[in-house]
């Protein structure tokens, strides 16, 4: 059986998914094909923490830019929708418990706004500055941009109840929040299979080359599509539907876990911001226990100094009692297996790490909660940036490695890979989102001297 399409995207996630929305929706391209052996939005798209910021660290403004873009996008979506994905701006709130984070927080903020993230107002006893505007738990309108430093106690037991009073400072950035990413994901597909998207549960066998141009796709239920254009949205399988084309494609994935239990003693406020933790970590045990785990070989490091980023949001309705928690303790390569292969302990490691910059949570060490335990892999290439281009290989493309942001990068990588298809105007940081960045001796130069990067 022989097929015909425009295009063929590999992947329905939210990377391909967007991709399709953009091609079929805003450039008008008629038949496109979406394939993936699992249901849409199955894989990883929905094990995200579906948060989104515009706070991001260089070197140069691209990603920053990019974002600014993408949140451009989701908010004419929820405008178009009815919010139908629930999109908020409670914002991302970092916290530090140290002087020295203190200053790492104040520089992260500066590099950020500079580079195009909004302005920084400061807040502390001595200076006064601008009034700290609230946000709100609904809605993304009508409200500022940028960020609030705020280093000024009063002001943040004022308006962060639940915070330990060892905090010195917080970061408030404020064109941030989250949304249902399943909602937002579906709205996109079903727009698109309004103009002709055709989403097929089947797997992309192999990818037939004539004359150093993509040719045939063929898929493991039988047919061959005829295509002279084949998008690599595999996700966590980059790589392997790389190798369908020779090519290499130098990504890795990381398997990263969230739990969420019922927060029923009422801990966090329901209208809460993601809160971060901006320090590293030593998780605090007894003495048995200190002894017990040190003579376990799996789980010894729980002892060490862990890497900061704990973090945790509500979930859920003013009604609701959920508290999502995650903090990647370990980031190391893995080969992705489906389903994955979750750590039990995970919750209550997750748990123990916010303890320091909430106390009250440690109530529920004494009794640790039933929680629920998902997770899914994160595609990364090494400075962990996206792909978003051609491949070189005439009519094929990429869209992935959005490790940790595909939810909120998607709109506006997918309508990248979509402008590269169609040979429309590229934006300015198309570039820094290619493959060939690689062949560039001043980029490798750039990667060997990468430093913390503030992605979180």
């Amino acid at each position: 059986m022989t097929k015909i399409a425009d295009v063929v995207i590999c992947g329905a996630g939210i990377a391909g998914v967007a991709t399709a929305y953009h091609l079929a929706v805003r450039h008008g391209v008629k038949d496109i094909l979406l394939v993936d052996e699992r249901p849409a939005l199955s894989l990883t798209s929905d094990k995200s923490t579906e948060a989104y910021r515009n706070w991001w660290p260089g070197p140069g403004d691209a990603m920053v830019s990019m974002m600014n873009r993408s949140i451009d996008l989701l908010e004419g979506f929820a405008h178009e929708s009815g919010n139908i994905f629930h999109l908020n701006r409670r914002g991302y709130l970092y916290v530090t418990l140290t002087a020295e984070g203190i200053q790492d927080l104040e520089a992260f903020a500066v590099e950020a706004s500079t580079l195009g993230a909004g302005p920084l107002r400061i807040h502390n006893s001595k200076t006064g500055g601008e009034v700290y505007q609230p946000s709100p738990a609904v809605g993304f309108e009508g409200l500022p941009g940028g960020a609030d430093f705020i280093h000024d106690k009063q002001l943040i037991w004022e308006h962060f109840p639940y915070l330990s009073t060892e905090v010195l400072a917080v970061l408030h950035v404020r064109r941030a929040g989250w949304l249902s990413a399943q909602q937002l994901g579906a709205y996109l597909l079903e727009q698109a299979r309004k103009y002709g998207v055709e989403l097929v549960e089947d797997r992309v066998l192999r990818v037939q080359v004539k004359g150093g141009k993509v040719k045939n796709v063929e898929l493991a239920s039988g047919p061959v599509v005829s295509t002279p254009v084949f998008v690599n949205a595999a996700g966590p399988f980059l790589s392997q539907v790389g190798e369908f084309i020779d090519v290499d494609i130098p990504v890795y994935n990381e398997l990263h876990m969230k739990a969420a239990f019922d927060d029923h003693r009422g801990v966090i406020s329901r209208d809460a911001p993601m809160v971060i933790s901006a320090d590293e970590e030593t998780l605090e045990w007894t003495e048995v226990e200190r002894e017990l785990i040190s003579e376990d070989e799996d789980s010894h490091w729980l002892t060490s100094r862990l890497p900061s980023g704990a973090h945790f949001r509500p979930e859920g309705g003013p009604d609701a009692q959920t508290l999502l928690t995650l903090w990647d303790v370990q980031e190391k390569a893995v080969e992705p297996v489906v389903p994955p292969q979750l750590d039990p302990m995970y919750p209550e490691i997750a748990l123990r790490g916010l303890c320091k910059m909430v106390p009250d949570l440690k109530e529920y060490l004494k009794r640790l909660p039933k929680a629920y335990l998902d997770g899914g892999y994160y595609t990364r290439t090494r400075e962990n940036r996206p792909l978003a281009c051609p491949l070189p290989l005439e009519g094929a493309f990429v869209i992935g490695a959005m490790a940790g942001y595909g939810i909120m990068a998607s709109a506006a990588l997918g309508e990248l890979v979509a402008k590269h298809i169609t040979t429309d105007e590229l934006p300015d940081y198309a570039s820094t989102f290619d493959l060939q960045r690689y062949s560039d001796p001043e980029y490798q130069l750039l990667l060997d001297n990468w430093g913390s990067t503030w992605q979180l």
